[in-house]
């Protein structure tokens, strides 16, 4: 017997799959501005024409494989927050997706990218907020998120010793206390 020939609409996800991953790893690895639609079609074992067709350009390429969902989940109390944004921490040391990394790697360099991580640390703020007591909480959200976008950065891209040296639960345990503090009652 034959192997069975995939439906069109199946063939197209998975080629649309095979490029969104050879685009993460790539834009990970090199960042957008080094990136080109050859090397990724390359990777991807398809027609540099086709990601042309697929995505039109190579930022919407980029704005697709960048896409990540939030971190933080619905209402909790205060202890169950700072523990939400520990575990989200500790699952970004253990490693990243290629998306994300692909984000931080381009942000400071490519506008497109930089808009993206504005999109999903907004998200990320906003529902943070949503747990926060206080007329400040959007500038407290903001600040636990920069923090973890700091502690990310320093462990997975500049492989800071310091950070990289101890362990998550070393690392949890120094920023709890500062975590509490700005998820907590607001601070007068």
């Amino acid at each position: 017997m034959g192997e069975k020939v995939l439906p069109r609409a199946e063939r197209r996800r998975r080629t649309e799959g095979r490029i969104l991953d050879a685009a993460r790893s790539l834009f990970a690895e090199v960042g957008f501005e080094r990136a080109t639609i050859r090397a990724i079609a390359k990777a991807a074992e398809v027609d540099p024409a086709l990601v042309m067709q697929y995505f039109g350009n190579k930022q919407e390429l980029f704005q697709q494989a960048v896409r990540v969902a939030p971190v933080a989940g619905p209402e909790v109390g205060v202890e169950e927050l700072v523990e939400q944004v520990l575990g989200a921490l500790n699952l970004k040391m253990g490693g990243l997706p290629q998306s994300t990394l692909a984000m931080m790697r381009s942000m400071l360099t490519h506008p497109e990218a930089a808009e993206s991580a504005r999109r999903t640390l907004g998200r990320q703020i906003d529902r943070l907020a949503e747990s926060i007591p206080g007329e400040d909480a959007r500038l407290r959200a903001a600040l636990i998120v920069t923090i973890m976008v700091g502690v990310t950065i320093g462990h997975q891209l500049l492989e800071l010793d310091e950070l990289r040296e101890v362990s998550q639960d070393d690392i949890a345990r120094v920023l709890r206390p500062g975590l509490r503090a700005l998820t907590g009652p607001e601070v007068s």
